[in-house]
């Protein structure tokens, strides 16, 4: 790699000028903070139609009970001693940069925004699929421009600011879930009233495949349905009390998400026809259980989900071209904010961005994303142990109880998990192959890039703030 001049390679200890302190009043509290983790996370039951249809009941059941367990409880443990220790601007890209300096920061977060390119192409798909359900004849054309209406819609809410994504998070929880509510109620007395109420796990497999073939098919979906505990992060510096808070949000949201998932399908798919269980089917599900009325609400409540989980996270990735452009690594032009502290900048560009994969294909993708994800995932997860060795007095307000090599072990049980996904991926379907070799090339260009970047000095007035040890609750800032 050529050579770097003294500004680009400039310790992260170096004495600069601190950041103004954000406003209280700017920033967002417990409530709303959960209610943006959940939309980064979940967004509610949908898309487990596709899961339980291609799995098989009893697969699809066990994959809801195991996944949280074995991947994102572990998973939110890590991100919370580390949102913890260091609740700063930029999240994760600030961990691996503390730990390891501003390339490995750069790569993660490199990884963390290919990652977000092709997240963010299912969301408009996921609205479309459910507007469909009132228009089955929408062009693409007509498809295309409502999803840049959403897409646009939910930058017009991020330029409103932090704490306007949080309030719309929180109406929108309640507009998504107040129907499956509705449904789970209808659903349960039918199958409670039944002479027999088995639980509904058979065929645990379904027909043509193996139980690892099975598995390979729904590890993927149902850890992208349970993945994205460090994707609030990135607003560290725009959450009260974010030492405290985010550990807090993390122990709230994980059990909501996996409540609702289980009480939304177990007992619809108990008296219902698992073959009937198929991408965007809950309105079908809803109409045949307790009349068109359901089934309609559920559509509509689908396209809201759709729209809540964008709004989300648009609010959070946006941040990572903030931090990288405070870092000298992307154009000055990204770091400018407003009064409110909204990156007016970089939510545009990732907005337009957004725009040019809105409804590209992606399913056979997924394979990809889920690998993107675990590498900029291990860094961070190998960054937390790294600071625990190096900086043992640098400690937030929760911390696992663990040491060193026993939260190394905690920290593989979801990498190793989502890496015998791919390999399952590559093994059940011949997509797996070209998504995994396609993200290992994007992933590849991150080193390039950074290579190719034209030197220049951070931003003083841009520049997160060191962080001391302890007393990161004591006021509010965006520090790091």
């Amino acid at each position: 790699m050529r050579g770097l001049d003294a500004a680009r390679a400039c310790p992260d200890t170096r004495m600069v000028r601190p950041k103004p302190a954000r406003r209280r009043s700017s920033l967002i509290g417990l409530g709303p903070l959960v209610a943006v983790m959940y939309f980064t996370v979940s967004g509610g039951p949908y898309g487990l139609e596709g899961l339980v249809g291609s799995v098989g009941p009893g697969v699809a059941l066990l994959l809801l009970v195991a996944t949280p367990i074995l991947y994102s409880v572990p998973e939110a443990l890590l991100v919370g001693e580390l949102a913890s220790m260091l609740p700063a601007e930029g999240g994760y890209y600030v961990w691996v940069r503390r730990a390891f300096g501003r390339f490995w920061g750069f790569w993660n977060g490199w990884l963390s925004w290919i990652y977000s390119l092709l997240d963010m192409a299912i969301y408009p798909v996921l609205l479309i699929q459910y507007l469909r359900f009132f228009f089955p004849d929408l062009s693409t054309i007509g498809a295309w421009m409502v999803a840049l209406a959403m897409i646009w819609g939910a930058t017009w809410l991020n330029l409103r600011g932090t704490r306007a994504v949080g309030f719309a998070s929180g109406w929108l929880a309640g507009v998504v879930l107040a129907p499956f509510a509705v449904l789970a109620a209808v659903a349960l007395s039918r199958w409670l009233g039944s002479p027999s109420a088995p639980l509904p796990v058979t065929p645990f497999h379904a027909a043509g495949t193996s139980f690892l073939g099975a598995l390979g098919i729904g590890l993927s979906q149902s850890i992208w349905n349970y993945s994205g505990w460090d994707n609030a992060s990135t607003i560290g510096g725009e959450i009260d009390r974010p030492s405290s808070n985010y550990p807090r949000a993390l122990a709230l949201a994980l059990p909501l998400t996996t409540g609702i998932y289980l009480l939304a399908v177990v007992p619809v798919l108990a008296v219902t026809g698992w073959e009937a269980w198929t991408d965007g089917a809950w309105p079908g599900l809803a109409s045949a259980l307790a009349g068109g009325w359901l089934g309609t609400w559920i559509a509509l409540a689908g396209m809201a989900s759709a729209f809540a989980l964008f709004n989300a996270l648009l609010l959070v990735y946006s941040r990572v071209p903030l931090v990288l452009a405070q870092d000298g690594l992307l154009p000055e032009i990204l770091t400018r904010t407003d009064e409110r502290g909204t990156p007016r900048n970089a939510v545009l560009v990732s907005a337009a961005a957004y725009s040019v994969f809105a409804l590209v294909p992606f399913g056979g993708l997924l394979a990809g994303d889920v690998l993107l994800y675990t590498a900029a995932l291990s860094l961070e997860f190998a960054a937390l142990l790294k600071l625990r060795r190096s900086e043992p007095g640098l400690r937030g307000e929760f911390r696992v109880p663990l040491g060193v090599p026993a939260l190394a072990v905690l920290a593989a049980l979801p990498v190793l998990l989502i890496v015998a996904t791919v390999l399952l991926e590559i093994r059940s379907r011949d997509i797996g192959l070209p998504a995994v070799l396609g993200s290992l090339a994007l992933a590849a260009v991150g080193p390039l890039a950074y290579a190719l970047a034209p030197p220049r000095a951070p931003a003083l007035d841009a520049l997160p703030e060191e962080v001391s040890p302890r007393g990161r609750d004591a006021g509010p800032q965006a520090g790091a």
